[in-house]
């Protein structure tokens, strides 16, 4: 998986001379962020995770709010391009469910540290320089009701269909991402052995589209 910009996308931050520069400091923010928390992180932690100057940092964006708000958006625009295509094949909602949830759980584990960020983004928002980003939040937040929605729309065919037995399409989804994203908390990539991205996406997958199917 590749971090892209489309061209809906409002920038975030600087132009710079090249956007390889700006997703080397976005991978590096990631796991800055990831490991001490946003009010713990600085422009020269990020910049020393880097192994560049913070002049460098700074040629793109005007501070860590910026910053954090990027790595955010990113990750979700990421989790877009992903699962977009999973949901639009001509698949059985049940197939396309499991497909997604299966790639999501990766994607939790395989790029823990954004992830990992983007449950923090929830309770940032309070935190007043990252309020002031308001135009910024909104976009996070209308990615995350598109990314929902796309959920939604498979789980409302199964029923449809007859595979789901689900009163409440938008609740179930809710609980299902609920305990997806929660992956990147107690997901370990240090401690993890071989073969526990697919067992435990795989174990997630197979839970979410029982737990959704008619008896």
């Amino acid at each position: 998986m590749t971090s892209h910009t489309p061209s809906n996308r409002r920038a975030i931050g600087r132009p710079g001379p090249a956007e390889g520069g700006r997703k080397a400091i976005l991978v590096a923010a990631g796991r800055a962020f990831a490991s001490r928390g946003y009010l713990a992180t600085s422009i020269d932690a990020i910049a020393d995770e880097l192994g560049a100057t913070k002049g460098r940092v700074y040629h793109y964006y005007r501070g860590k709010a910026e910053i954090f708000l990027d790595v955010v958006v990113t990750g979700m625009y990421d989790l877009i391009e992903e699962i977009e295509p999973i949901a639009a094949t001509g698949s059985t909602a049940s197939e396309r469910l499991y497909a997604m949830a299966h790639r999501h759980a990766e994607l939790m584990m395989l790029h823990h540290s954004p992830q990992r960020v983007s449950v923090q983004a929830v309770e940032m928002r309070t935190v007043p320089e990252i309020a002031l980003q308001r135009d910024v939040l909104d976009e996070v937040f209308e990615q995350r009701r598109r990314y929902e929605q796309i959920f939604i729309d498979v789980v409302a065919a199964g029923v449809e269909s007859g595979e789901f037995d689900v009163a409440d399409p938008g609740l179930a989804v809710k609980s299902a991402l609920g305990s997806l994203n929660w992956i990147p908390i107690w997901y370990s990539p240090e401690r993890a052995a071989d073969g526990d991205v697919p067992r435990i996406a795989d174990a997630f997958a197979q839970f979410i589209v029982n737990g959704l199917s008619r008896s």
